[in-house]
């Protein structure tokens, strides 16, 4: 059955209501709070879990197959997926490193994880390879749950739905548009920042998160699977907010070039972001989803 293009962009309407109203509940919880842990996580838990949940409602008000959010498991794009994070955000805190705006190794992070996972006495540097394998492992399990949460809406309903209608670059500035403003609320009034002005983490971030989606939705379209955009996001939230960044000592200004409130990644993002777009074609000409000349008015 094909979709007029109204049809598609009132599905995308109400995907978009769907979700935030559900988010609104837990911003509510989170901003009351003051912080993202609290409740144990509970609250981010079910903030991410929003999305997904919006765009299974969607689905059943729209009368769309649940299969069309892309459950084809992909291994050499997962494993794919699951790279890219490590390289880009290795990329960056090297340089952060080399150029001293950071110190590396945190001795004092490194050693509260020996304590708490009972590795005392170890060398530091088998702590810190035991400390990545785990994460990287066991870890990346968690992130995973955490992130298809996210993933089900944003890159298995919002990003075809949108490349049905436009062009990739539109796709992918829009869904990264629209990905960035769902976490303002919590950026700005909780704290889901890094310390620096709430204008230039919140334009960092905004930056970084724009680039990576034009490489989630290449990805996700080249696929026409939804999970090489659970791994990718799950990876990428795992490293960098779990080892990378802990790991990196304050150097003086080390906050504002850290993290996904620093100026590192969002320029390492657009950088990916170019060399993405340059490859358009492969995904605008694919036909994992119907193009937008396929589409016909009503």
């Amino acid at each position: 059955m094909i979709e007029s293009r109204r049809d598609v962009r009132t599905g995308i309407a109400t995907y978009l209501v769907c979700t935030f109203g559900l988010s609104s509940i837990f911003y509510g919880l989170i901003i009351h709070s003051g912080h993202l842990g609290a409740f144990g996580g509970l609250y981010v838990a079910g903030l991410m879990w929003c999305p997904g949940l919006a765009a299974l409602l969607t689905c059943r008000l729209r009368g769309r197959a649940f299969a069309d959010l892309g459950w084809q498991w992909k291994p050499r794009y997962q494993l794919i997926s699951y790279a890219i994070p490590l390289a880009y955000a290795l990329c960056a805190y090297i340089v952060v490193w080399s150029i001293g705006l950071g110190g590396f190794p945190n001795r004092e992070f490194v050693d509260q994880v020996a304590q708490d996972a009972g590795w005392t006495g170890l060398p530091r540097g088998i702590v810190l390879i035991l400390l990545v394998v785990m994460t990287g492992t066991i870890g990346m399990a968690r992130a995973a749950a955490y992130a298809l949460g996210e993933e089900i809406g944003w890159r298995g309903f919002l990003v075809p739905e949108l490349a049905k209608i436009t062009s990739f670059t539109t796709t992918a500035l829009l869904s990264g548009l629209i990905w960035a403003s769902w976490h303002v609320p919590i950026l700005l009034f909780a704290d889901y920042n890094s310390g620096t002005p709430a204008w230039f983490g919140l334009t960092c971030f905004t930056v970084m998160v724009v680039g990576i989606s034009f490489v989630l939705a290449w990805l996700r379209l080249r696929s026409g699977s939804l999970w090489t955009a659970v791994f990718l996001h799950a990876s990428h939230n795992l490293f960098i907010q779990e080892v990378l960044t802990p790991l990196t000592t304050d150097t003086g200004r080390t906050k504002y070039v850290i993290g996904e409130f620093g100026l590192a990644l969002a320029i390492v993002a657009v950088a990916v972001a170019i060399l993405v777009w340059r490859r358009r074609a492969a995904v605008e000409q694919s036909s994992t989803v119907p193009s937008a000349v396929a589409m016909q008015s009503r």
